[in-house]
This record gives structure tokens, sequence and C-alpha cells, in this order.
């Protein structure tokens, strides 16, 4: 299986009507960038997807601090952007891969075939002097089934679960920075530390200058874990998590799911245990 296309595919696409581009810049803390970006900018043809108003859903009290989009209104979105089960879909973003990452588990999970990852983003493509547009493309129309893929997802009444039942259950992988795993620092979660049980498999490492590893290195990343074994990969708000969601799939792991809601809604209950240190 492929996740993703490197730019010298992409630009012999420009004018291949059954090819649709998402771009999917954002920086957290700085919501109104991505969109500034875009308009000062983008790939041709490409539609914006901004990850707070298109692809998640308002902030409640439980959810995290990205919780997954009304599954409807995400169809209406992409349908907008004239995407149907017959489009190819390539979504980028700056280079950093975590929030076209968020885009292409969210089409995969709502039952899209053939959505990809641009490896290097827009920074990629810039530095290959490819063209550009300040151009925004006309709204159109598709129609496109859903078909949910349940088996991405891992709710937070199984992550309980999995916490709570001490004997073989599926491994839990924190793919935050080392530190934050650790406990020894917090800049936006109630409370520093990880959900008990869990490894630490940084998001980052899965990366090279803009581009996913190959199969190879993703498994010797990984090497320490069975393939065999059902995983569920968590961040602090669900988005870097999605990168390293590809990297296990890249690496050969089939029962992966992804804890949309991770670290944010997981310490948004307050009885709910934290670890801290490299013990899980």
């Amino acid at each position: 299986m492929k996740f993703f296309v490197n730019k010298e595919w992409l630009v012999e696409q420009l004018h291949n009507e059954q090819v649709v581009i998402a771009d999917c810049r954002f920086e957290l803390g700085n919501p109104d960038k991505g969109e500034k970006l875009y308009r000062e900018g983008h790939i041709p043809g490409a539609f914006y997807f901004d990850l707070e108003k298109q692809l998640s859903s308002p902030v409640s009290i439980h959810g995290g601090r990205h919780p997954l989009p009304d599954i409807d209104q995400f169809k209406l979105e992409i349908e907008k952007a004239g995407i149907d089960s017959t489009k190819t879909v390539v979504a980028y973003d700056g280079g950093e891969n975590q929030f076209a990452s968020r885009f292409w588990w969210l089409l995969t999970y709502a039952g899209h075939q053939k959505v990809y990852v641009l490896n290097e983003g827009f920074k990629g493509w810039g530095e290959a002097g490819y063209p550009t547009t300040k151009d925004v493309p006309e709204v159109k129309s598709a129609k496109f089934d859903l078909n949910i893929q349940k088996e991405m997802l891992a709710s937070y009444d199984e992550v309980k679960e999995v916490v709570n039942d001490k004997k073989k259950p599926p491994l839990l992988v924190d793919s935050r920075d080392k530190a934050r795993y650790l406990g020894e620092i917090e800049p936006i979660d109630r409370i520093a530390g990880h959900i008990p049980g869990a490894i630490n498999k940084f998001w980052g490492e899965g990366l090279e200058n803009g581009s996913f590893k190959n199969s190879e290195e993703q498994k010797q990343r990984f090497a320490d874990l069975d393939q065999n074994e059902p995983i569920i990969v968590y961040c602090g708000s669900g988005v870097t998590a999605a990168p390293n969601y590809i990297a296990l799939k890249v690496a050969g792991f089939q029962n992966v799911k992804l804890y949309a809601g991770s670290y944010s809604d997981w310490v948004s209950y307050k009885e709910n245990p934290v670890a801290r240190g490299e013990k899980p």
C-alpha cells in the first residue's frame, strides 16, 4: 500500500482532473496563519482545509483539543472540493507532514482508498521552483459515499479498558516528544505525564527532511514491537499521532488504531491516572 507521493509526480498531474489537492497548512498557536499562507500562494488547484474549522469539531469538555469533525460535515467539505471515490487525493502542509497526515487519516477513515501525503510539502515544492498561484479554485460538486473504517479508531472507553486491564492489552504508543512523555514539561494540557502503560515513539523520528522514512527505516524504529499485536497510537490532541499511524503502517503493522482525543482527552477526566518517567 502506498501512503505518499513526491513533488516530481505531482507537478506532472496539475492538469489531471482526476487528481484533487488539499492544502492543510496550519500553525498551532496561530490558527489564522495557514489560511493566510494559502491566500499568499499555494499549489495550483489546491483547496484549503483548516485544521480547526474543517478537520476538527469545536472543543468541548471532553474529546481533546482537536476532536474529530462531524463526519457528515466533513463529507460536505470534501464534496465541495470535488472529491468522490474515483479521485486521487494528495494532501500537503508546510513540510511537517502532521496536518497533511491528519487529512490523510480522516479521508481514509471515511472510506477513501486513494489519498496520499505529499512528501516535503509546500516547502519542498517551493524549493524546487514549481508553480504556485493565488487563485482559489471554484467550489465543485461531488458525491462521496461514506464507508467508515471503524477499525482505525480507538474510543476513550477502549483506551480506558486497556489501562485497567493488566493482562495483555493492546500496546499504547505515545507520539509526543520525550520530555512531554516523561512529564518533565507540559506546555498545554492540564497535567504532565502520559497514559499509564504507554511507551514513547516520537512522531518526528519517522520523518527526514520533510519526507517519510522508507519501510526498512520504519521497521527499525519499531523493531522492539510485535507486528502481530494491536497498537493504539496517540499524542497530545490526535494530530501528530497521524504521521506515526502512517509510519506504523509503512513498517508493516496491520492492527493500528488512533485514539483521536489523545492525551488532552484522557486528562480531561480528572479521575484518570497519569504516569511519569521512563517506566510505562
